[in-house]
């Protein structure tokens, strides 16, 4: 490898990020470590283990969006690109770390979540107080070190590029509203495909496929079309990618998707699929679908009942062909663009995931 420019393939720009985040974090937990031992081990040391496990598909659109705004080849530009994309990874980590304490999820990836952790901890130990509370306490935390982190390594990398500091603090005041708008959905059991669509886009079309792409392109000085083309495929493809995890939620396979089919469901979520099939259950007379449907949140539903009864009504291939359609609109805004082709083509087939169900 002769320079950075030739890390078009997702998992050499994984290996390079990654590295960077290992040698940040390095220094980081070694600094918390010097503070506090005990601390360094269980929280510091988390952020490193949960941030270097993702898949980095975020990162990797970060140095996509780099290579499609006309980055340099090499150099300072190349590693301030794989120090956002590390930055976006660490972001990534606390919202993961606090989403699974806000649903009380009792894994991710396949492991104990971070607040189950440390709440058998207390338990093994015999610590006073409540287990739960003190593992929900310091999930915490850890999310606020990885954000502090995040934010830290961001403005670092950033320094002297307004355009790319912006895309980041509207990336984050997006996430957190957008998760408000979630928590807020749950508790008034709001069932709308509006609502839902507006949650998917600012919870996780922003941060999972926009902003890592304007992110990079800001970096590199993109001009005002391409970030355009990009801003429109990242909204259409991280729409299309949050209706595909929705569908997979309630029709994946577990031993694939890592998780028991109907999760979305026992937490109430307003999903287009649910507020799909509600509408169309309202509107075709079927009150026993309705009752069913309109229960989700407030009484247990059996989640192969609900899935059979949303194919019924036509929800799912409803969401599907929507799912369809968003990342094939959002691949033609990119298809005809002057830009990498190898670039080019990765966001192409990211876009063709985004919609295989």
């Amino acid at each position: 490898m002769t320079g950075y420019a030739l890390l078009t393939g997702v998992e050499d720009i994984r290996e390079a990020v990654g590295e960077t985040l290992r040698r940040y974090l390095t220094e980081r937990v070694r600094e918390v470590g010097a503070l506090d031992a005990e601390c360094g081990r269980e929280l510091a040391d988390r952020v490193t283990s949960f941030a270097l496990g993702g898949k980095r598909i975020r990162s990797t659109l970060v140095w996509w969006g780099r290579l499609a705004g006309g980055g340099e080849d090499r150099g300072t530009g190349a590693r301030i690109a794989l120090s956002a994309g590390a930055a976006i990874e660490l972001f990534q980590t606390f919202a993961l770390i606090h989403d699974d304490v806000m649903d009380s999820a009792p894994e991710r990836r396949g492991e104990p979540s971070i607040h189950v952790l440390h709440a058998a901890r207390h338990r093994s130990r015999s610590y006073a107080g409540d287990p739960e509370r003190y593992g929900d306490s310091m999930a915490i935390l850890t999310g606020d070190l990885a954000l502090a982190w995040a934010d830290d390594l961001l403005y670092e990398a950033a320094a002297g590029r307004p355009r790319a500091l912006r895309v980041w603090r509207d990336m984050r005041t997006e996430v957190m509203v957008g998760q408000y708008l979630d928590l807020r959905s749950q508790a008034r059991t709001e069932r709308s495909v509006g609502r839902a669509l507006r949650i998917d886009r600012l919870k996780t079309a922003s941060y999972t496929v926009e902003r890592p792409l304007r992110l990079g392109a800001a970096l590199a000085g993109a001009p005002a079309p391409v970030e355009e083309a990009l801003r429109g495929y990242g909204r259409d493809v991280g729409v299309a990618y949050q209706l595909r995890d929705d569908l997979l939620d309630l029709y994946g396979d577990p031993a694939r998707t890592g998780r028991e089919p109907g999760e979305d469901l026992r937490e109430g979520k307003n999903t287009m699929l649910l507020a799909s099939g509600i509408d169309l259950a309202r509107r075709s007379g079927d009150t026993a679908a309705l009752a069913l449907l309109e229960g989700v949140g407030t009484v247990s539903v059996d989640p192969a009942e609900a899935a059979e009864t949303l194919e019924r009504l036509g929800a799912r291939d409803l969401v599907v062909d929507h799912c369809r359609s968003l990342a094939d609109r959002g691949a033609s805004r990119i298809a005809g663009l002057d830009i990498d082709p190898g670039v080019r083509d990765g966001l192409l087939d990211f876009a063709e995931s985004a919609a295989r169900i």
